[in-house]
């Protein structure tokens, strides 16, 4: 089916600006992806070469160990750019999972396609530019957020950065994000529920 006429192009906006011009094939480069809970987007190890934005709908990004046990990366939600970098490169493979914590649709492009256009379009460059900082952003904090606050402040500046996710996400799944229990978070919670409005 085609969904190209189904599109407002937020992947687009969303990394060269709203006030973009949208090149004439830009819509048929887009796909329109419908995810139901629970459902995987992709997995770990498998080829994926594609960049996403959320239109509707939240997902976690999960690491799994050999013996089954997960941690969470990430959440993403409306209007947040992702893709795993390493599944990009040249037979390349994705680093982690991706599965729905709620019904998603999302935009979906092929990144092998946006890169050889980026180089005659300024368009697409500027968006691949915009992306690679968002992305690198996100990282430098999440790893700045792991290595200097306490469980407690994880926590805190999760609800701070992002309050309309925390009664969308699992208490298990944020958990897992913030690296401690279930136990431990709802002791967390008890702890700062008269500071942090949930």
């Amino acid at each position: 089916m085609d969904h190209s006429s189904l599109l407002s192009i937020p992947l687009l906006h969303s990394l060269a600006g709203q006030d973009t011009e949208l090149p004439a094939d830009a819509m048929s480069h887009i796909q329109l992806v419908s995810l139901e809970r629970g459902a995987t987007l992709f997995d770990i190890g498998q080829p994926h070469p594609y960049l996403y934005v959320v239109r509707q709908g939240c997902l976690k990004m999960l690491y799994r160990r050999d013996d089954g046990r997960e941690w969470v990366h990430d959440f993403v939600s409306e209007g947040s750019f992702f893709c795993s970098l390493p599944a990009l490169m040249p037979g390349g493979v994705s680093s982690y999972a991706c599965e729905a914590l709620e019904p998603a649709e999302l935009e979906r492009i092929d990144y092998r396609w946006m890169e050889q256009v980026a180089t005659e379009q300024s368009v697409w460059q500027n968006a691949l530019l915009n992306g690679w900082k968002q992305h690198a952003i996100r990282r430098e904090l999440r790893e700045r957020d792991l290595l200097i606050l306490s469980p407690a402040e994880r926590y805190q500046a999760f609800v701070r950065q992002q309050p309309d996710l925390v009664q969308r996400i699992p208490q298990k799944d944020l958990a897992l994000f913030l690296g401690v229990t279930p136990v431990s978070l709802s002791r967390i919670r008890g702890r700062l529920r008269p500071v942090v409005k949930c």
